[in-house]
């Protein structure tokens, strides 16, 4: 066989697994698409849900998932940026490195259902916390930040090193050159690595149900005071989210429409998911141009 048929061959196999990765993804939104937009309707996105009657909306369900969503990333993504800085430009190659690496990576392993017992042994019962919103947000953030690190650091060792190298020849202390250089040119990596684990927030339910809880106090959203039971900011509430919504009205809901209120609210979350993706890399592509001066 000489190279030519090979190097065809190879290209065949290729697209065909990208073809075959895009028909999943596409059959998979199609499928829930298909069967949950119907359900969806302004009553359904502004009314509370119902325990019992037929009708209920998921109101509460979406607030709460937007809001952990931006209480975990406001918590991880510093965290994760600093860790990603200190793995590339700061770690010396040695035992101790080996070491941060092992448990970076036994941080990303972890099921999902043992961070929520670990949560709900420290951040509910040992804290005295009971389920709250900013339980859940820890307990995301452990399983977070080890994304976030992996992919700031490969995103930060990917600059072509000539730029650090003639910032500093210019004279430029290193952590000017990493906040200044670095950072900016590093950022469509790092935006990457937000939206992998602003997916993981989105979609998670184990960790937040022994965490953030099954239930949701009566919101009065025109209270704006973070310390109020029943204002949506209190950070110290339960908040039920609307992956955890799905599993609960699918595995214990008694009202009529069961199957309405779940294929509309899976919908609602892979449409949610999907626009704040596209938002959040059109927003990182505009900041990225204004800090880099590229076009």
């Amino acid at each position: 066989m000489n190279s030519r048929i090979a190097d065809r061959i190879a290209t065949g196999v290729f697209v065909t697994i990208a073809l075959i990765i895009v028909a999943i993804l596409a059959a998979l939104f199609s499928f829930i698409l298909f069967r949950g937009v119907p359900q969806i309707s302004w009553e359904f996105l502004t009314t509370p849900s119902s325990s019992v009657q037929a009708g209920g909306g998921i109101r509460d369900q979406l607030f709460n998932s937007f809001y952990i969503l931006f209480i975990t990333m406001l918590i991880t993504v510093p965290l994760g940026v600093c860790g990603g800085i200190y793995m590339a430009e700061y770690a010396k190659p040695g035992k101790v490195t080996n070491f941060i690496r092992s448990c970076i990576e036994m941080l990303a392993s972890l099921p999902s259902i043992v961070v929520g017992m670990f949560g709900l042994l420290v951040f509910v019962n040992t804290t005295g916390w009971g389920y709250t919103i900013i339980g859940g947000a820890l307990a995301l953030t452990i399983f977070n930040i080890p994304v976030m690190v992996r992919v700031s650091e490969d995103a930060i060792r990917s600059v072509p090193a000539e730029m650090k190298e003639a910032s500093l020849a210019l004279g430029i202390n290193h952590w000017h050159t990493i906040k200044t250089v670095l950072i900016p040119s590093a950022f469509p990596g790092i935006l990457t690595g937000a939206i992998l684990a602003s997916g993981r927030v989105f979609g998670e339910a184990a960790a937040l149900l022994f965490t953030a809880g099954l239930s949701t106090p009566r919101l009065d959203y025109l209270n704006f005071n973070p310390f109020s039971e029943t204002s949506p900011f209190n950070i110290f509430r339960p908040a039920e989210t609307l992956s955890v919504h799905i599993w609960a009205v699918n595995t214990n809901g008694i009202m009529p429409d069961i199957r309405e209120i779940a294929n509309g609210s899976s919908a609602v979350l892979v449409l949610a998911v999907l626009i704040f993706n596209l938002l959040a890399r059109w927003l990182g592509s505009a900041i990225h141009k204004k800090v880099t001066a590229s076009k």
